[in-house]
């Protein structure tokens, strides 16, 4: 008998909500206070989720939600990135 496989959840910052990991971006503070985006999800680091929706990310700016959950001032390249990453994965959606 075969189990059906566990689907890892997080929790999106901006949200609130929980969904399956593959459906949520991990934004990763280094040791040395570097801000990445991790799209592997494996970078070691500490790290928070936010959903692949724009409005997300917007909420995530405008509360600066990711700043207060990583301890460091977020550069708005990297919101900038994530909005990018967003329509490209429309774009090819479509």
């Amino acid at each position: 008998m075969n189990k059906p496989k566990k689907v890892p959840m997080r929790k999106c910052v901006a949200t609130g909500e929980m969904r399956p990991k593959k459906e949520l971006v991990r934004i990763v503070r280094s040791k040395e206070g570097e801000v990445t985006v991790d799209l592997t999800g494996k970078k070691s680091g500490r790290g928070a989720y936010l959903s692949k929706d724009k409005d997300a990310v917007l909420l995530a700016k405008k509360k600066n939600i990711l700043s207060s959950q990583l301890g460091v001032a977020i550069e708005d390249t990297i919101y900038e990135e994530l909005m990018e990453l967003i329509e490209k994965e429309q774009r090819q959606s479509k």
